[in-house]
């Protein structure tokens, strides 16, 4: 196993470097078919990051437990199973945020970002970091999931956070944001090419930011590098 470097590779792995939405282009899906508004893609993102977390530190307790002849049906059954729990869980106390996401909450159990952190990780590491890989991994998917709906919400309705009491309770409609009553929305926004639209936008992005980014450390390695020791006469 390698050497353990701490939790903040697992960390900026998950947000930015390795972000399964981003980068792995991973469980689009619900990505792509649930973003129609920020509160929606914010639901999506926790109910995604509860199961990728829970789903991770049980396959990380079992993992000596499992012959790697059977390792994936067994993956596959405990990520069902804490789909089911969540599932249970949004229908019980956010019943209309559940009748809006829909069938798309069981679908989860589909979403190649978590049997791959299962299988890729969870299944090879301790508890404690397949925890933090999952939180971080969960946390930066749900990032983008919000990202996403807020932009496309934004374009296509003109408001931001609407109807976010369903998610966060009836002191969360002051939440709502809105550019006004007679804005002319872009319909395509809250479409499914929308969706294919926004996300290029999103992944452009980090692709300029990285870009920039690497520039800056290359100028700033050339800048603070020591000057070339001068010849002495001897």
């Amino acid at each position: 196993m390698a050497k353990d470097q701490g939790y903040l590779p697992l960390v900026t792995e998950g947000l930015w470097h390795n972000n399964q939405a981003l980068v792995a282009l991973l469980g689009l899906c619900p990505l792509l078919a649930t973003t129609t508004s920020a509160t929606n893609g914010l639901g999506m993102g926790l109910a995604t990051t509860a199961v990728l977390v829970l789903s991770n530190v049980t396959i990380s307790l079992i993992r000596n437990l499992v012959r790697p002849e059977v390792r994936l049906p067994v993956f596959v059954l405990v990520i069902a199973s804490f789909v089911t729990a969540v599932e249970l869980t949004i229908q019980a106390h956010f019943y209309e945020l559940y009748l809006v996401l829909g069938l798309f909450i069981p679908l989860i159990v589909t979403n190649c970002a978590i049997i791959g952190r299962a299988e890729a990780f969870a299944s090879k590491n301790r508890v404690d970091r397949a925890l933090v890989d999952g939180l971080a991994m969960g946390v930066g998917f749900t990032l983008v999931l919000m990202a996403l709906g807020a932009l496309r919400e934004l374009a296509g309705q003109g408001t931001l956070f609407y109807q976010a009491h369903l998610l966060l309770g009836e002191a969360a409609r002051g939440l709502t944001m809105t550019l006004g009553d007679d804005f002319q929305g872009a319909l395509i926004a809250i479409l499914p090419p929308g969706a294919f639209i926004g996300l290029g936008l999103l992944i452009a992005l980090k692709n300029l930011i990285d870009k920039w980014a690497g520039l800056f450390a290359r100028w700033r390695a050339r800048a603070t590098a020591p000057a070339a020791a001068e010849p002495t006469l001897g």
